[in-house]
This record gives C-alpha cells, structure tokens and sequence, in this order.
C-alpha cells in the first residue's frame, strides 16, 4: 500500500479522529512532492549556470538566452563582447548568456 492510497482512507467518513487532519496533511504532501519534482531542480540548475557565467574566459563557445552562438572575445563587469560571425560582434548583459556551447548540441547547417 502506498503512501497515498493510506490517507485516501484516512479521510473517508467514519476513519476517526485523523480524518480532521488529513486536509492539511495532503496539504503538506503535496508542497512536499512539488518542492522535490519542481523548486530543488530549478535551483539547482540556476546554480549550474551561475557558476558558468563566472567561469567564462574569452575563447569559450556560448549561447544567449535568445538562442545566439558565438564565442566570447570579452568579458567585463557586466557585458560580454560575443563574436556571432567573423568580424560581427555584439555586447550583451552577462546574464543573457544561458550557457556554454560545449553543454549543448549545436544546430546542423
């Protein structure tokens, strides 16, 4: 028997004093099972890229959040210089640049 299947009936009529509580129990389950399936694994993964985004020397291959490739040429306090295509270069915020391309597939051309 499962966890959920033991408080399914303890909350049917007649099971006593614990069906006043099962309410907030499956409350606390429910929280508990989102936090695990949902909140940690978004944490965590924003850690992954923070620590990225401050290991990022020029050279590296990177993807912007938009789904720009290049590499970066230069970094300062709060922008990157990205070279998308030789001699084209663009400055973005440091928070922009969701990854390094090493992480992820590259498109096929």
């Amino acid at each position: 028997m499962n966890l959920l299947s033991i408080l399914l009936q303890a909350a049917a009529p007649g099971a006593g004093g614990l069906s006043s509580y099962s309410g907030i129990l499956m409350m606390v389950l429910i929280f508990v099972v989102f936090y695990f399936f949902m909140i940690r694994p978004q944490s965590k993964r924003q850690k992954e890229i923070k620590k990225q985004r401050e290991a990022m020397q020029p050279g590296d291959k990177v993807v912007t959040s938009g789904g720009i490739y290049g590499k970066v040429k230069e970094i300062k306090d709060t922008t990157v210089i990205v070279e998308i295509a030789e001699n084209v270069r663009i400055k973005i915020d440091k928070n922009s640049v969701f990854a390094t391309a090493d992480d992820i597939q590259t498109p096929a051309k």
